[in-house]
């Protein structure tokens, strides 16, 4: 009698292999993806200051050392927010990668702004 082993690899046919394989390199350049932000806010509020202090501690944790971050008060610079199209405050507009995604609130809610900002949680 003749056993022959196969190993999983084996049984996996090419095409997925390439496939597997670009989906791994897919989600490696996402995690080296540098992220551009724009948090707008309505002067030195309690909301401002909370979706300031979140969005910090998010990029602290998720994007460390790979975004972008400017925050930009609509009284000071009104052009810029009429630019982006900002009817309420505080707004995070995420210009890289594209597409472009904006989230408006005070950003308190972390997997939902992952989430809408289709940002890739490190898992290192």
């Amino acid at each position: 009698m003749v056993v022959k082993e196969t190993q999983m690899s084996d049984q996996i046919p090419d095409n997925s292999k390439n496939s597997i394989k670009s989906f791994e390199r897919a989600l490696e350049d996402s995690k080296k993806t540098k992220y551009v932000l724009h948090l707008y806010v309505s002067g030195n509020t309690k909301r401002s200051t909370n979706a300031i202090l979140n969005l910090r501690k998010l990029c602290d944790e998720y994007l460390k050392g790979r975004y972008e971050l400017e925050v930009i008060d609509i009284y000071q610079q009104p052009s810029l927010a009429r630019q982006d199209q900002i009817l309420a405050t505080p707004t995070l507009v995420k210009h890289l990668p594209l597409p472009i995604r904006k989230v408006i609130g005070d950003l308190s809610e972390t997997e939902r702004i992952l989430i809408g900002l289709d940002i890739v949680k490190d898992q290192a």
